[in-house]
């Protein structure tokens, strides 16, 4: 799905901004080439770019008018997202991202190829914590560099202040609540609303919003078809992380299981299951050693609890409430039609 020739334009205005990094980054010392090389290839490797374009028709539906500074500082969302997933696959101790090796893995392996000194995978995470720090510099550098009007910018500022701060909260939130063994639908809920929901679908609309200027009550009505859209999002991503092929996802099989992540699914079989499935999925989940039988075993238990289906009827619960809200918006028309195909394909994919 393409409009306005979106994803090559968010795609070009971050090549050049990397390009111009890279020039300032080789300059300082020839060894952050390796940075350059490992940002680029994560930044354009792949991605939805599913927040600029939320962020950029938000602003259309706004009223506001293509141009190229838009683009770029919307792009700017793809530095954010870049920072939390690597430091996100750090945390989760993650082997892969986009069926790649995942930045800390990365750098460890760089670290033993070169023969250098020290522990390898120490100096793997050091890196992925750095990057993962620079790049979310970058977006603030990329945005404010993007050429739009300062007033402009003064009015989305907040906004793109408060999304980088929910992303790192939320992400808190979830080692927390895998550390506590939280288990209930709330938690659950806080976690996907501040983790992804707003990050990945709110936040970036009123961006886009508020960089045209949008009244109060657009950005209400935009937050209406946004929040329940997030968390169809996540959910469907909590899906994919359980049940998702690994040659589309890029991820390996049942990841979320051994990561211990306890998120809607999860809680929703937790307050289904039965003692015996409830011993298993306790004793399951965040398990070290979790073989593909044992990810089977708690993938069985999941499905036969309901949780699944339960799930699956909450997406679209949820789905149906952002396209209502989005049908009442006073969004122009074009903007509303690519909403809620955009609605349809963050609901409905498979990566």
């Amino acid at each position: 799905m393409e409009y306005a020739g979106l994803r090559d334009r968010v795609d070009k205005a971050l090549t050049g901004f990397l390009a111009d990094q890279r020039a300032r980054m080789t300059g300082i010392d020839p060894a952050l080439a390796d940075v350059a090389d490992a940002l680029e290839a994560f930044v354009l490797g792949g991605g939805k770019r599913l927040r600029p374009a939320f962020a950029y028709w938000g602003y259309r539906g706004a009223g506001g008018l293509d141009c190229d500074p838009v683009v770029s500082a919307v792009a700017s969302l793809e530095l954010v997202q870049a920072s939390a997933l690597i430091h996100d696959d750090l945390m989760d101790r993650s082997d892969t991202r986009r069926g790649e090796p995942a930045m800390h893995r990365r750098f460890a392996a760089r670290h033993t190829a070169a023969r250098w000194r020290g522990d390898a995978e120490q100096f793997g995470d050091a890196a992925a914590v750095l990057l993962g720090d620079l790049a979310l510099v970058w977006s603030d550098e990329m945005l404010h560099g993007s050429g739009v009007d300062l007033d402009d910018l003064a009015r989305a500022r907040p906004v793109f202040d408060a999304m980088r701060t929910e992303v790192s909260v939320g992400q808190y939130l979830d080692v927390h609540t895998q550390a506590t063994g939280d288990t209930s639908l709330e938690r659950a809920g806080l976690v996907a609303r501040f983790k992804a929901a707003k990050y990945t679908v709110e936040r970036p609309l009123l961006l886009g919003a508020a960089l045209a200027g949008a009244p109060a009550g657009l950005s209400a009505a935009l937050s209406a078809y946004g929040m329940p859209l997030g968390e169809a999002f996540q959910m469907r991503d909590d899906v994919l992380g359980v049940y998702g092929d690994p040659g589309v996802t890029g991820k390996p099989a049942g990841d979320d299981l051994r990561e211990g992540k306890r998120t809607y699914l999860v809680a929703a079989a937790f307050e289904a299951a039965s003692a015996g499935d409830r011993a298993a999925l306790e004793a399951g989940l965040g398990a070290p050693g979790l073989d593909d039988a044992g990810v089977e075993r708690l993938r069985t238990v999941i499905r036969d609890t309901g949780a699944l289906a339960r799930t699956e009827q909450r997406i679209d619960t949820l789905t149906t409430q952002s396209l209502a809200a989005l049908a009442a918006a006073d969004v122009e028309p074009e903007a509303r039609r690519v909403l809620r195909e955009l609605a349809e394909a963050a609901t409905r994919r498979k990566v």
